[in-house]
């Protein structure tokens, strides 16, 4: 089944039980696909909707930081659940450790000397760790490994 299926069959199956956080999750999902699919004009690949998917728990993390920052705590949790449901449908996400693994063998296949070399660096990282971890975290990692 591929994933735009799923997030189909989800969507009704959230719509039966009245999972109201679910639903319009789902539906946020879809609509941002939708959107995506008219402009290339063609079916999506599951990467490309595990790149909406990402792009979805940036912004949604982005907000719950504003909404801590503004002290309305129950819309931060409202968008931390929302994030919750969207990591559902992505691959199992890597830990830091393993990031930073993977960092290092991409150094030192690169040679990279330093933050100079940092495009080189996330370049060929987020093709390999597409969907598995969130670009703002490799690069806080990829910048931390550069400089010291």
């Amino acid at each position: 089944m591929s994933l735009n299926q799923k997030i189909a069959e989800d969507l009704k199956q959230a719509m039966k039980a009245k999972d109201s956080i679910r639903l319009s999750c789902l539906r946020m999902l879809k609509a941002s696909l939708k959107n995506l699919q008219v402009e290339k004009r063609r079916e999506l690949t599951d990467e490309e909707i595990q790149s909406v998917i990402s792009s979805l728990i940036r912004k949604g993390k982005e907000a719950a930081g504003e909404f801590k920052n503004g002290g309305r705590e129950d819309l931060a949790l409202k968008e931390e659940k929302e994030i919750e449901v969207f990591y559902g449908y992505l691959p199992q996400q890597l830990t830091p450790e393993k990031i930073e693994a993977t960092l290092r063998e991409i150094i030192s296949e690169l040679s990279a000397e330093g933050p100079k070399d940092m495009g080189k660096i996330m370049k060929a990282a987020m093709v390999r760790m597409a969907g598995k971890a969130q670009g703002k975290e490799v690069n806080e990692i990829a910048r931390k490994l550069l400089t010291s």
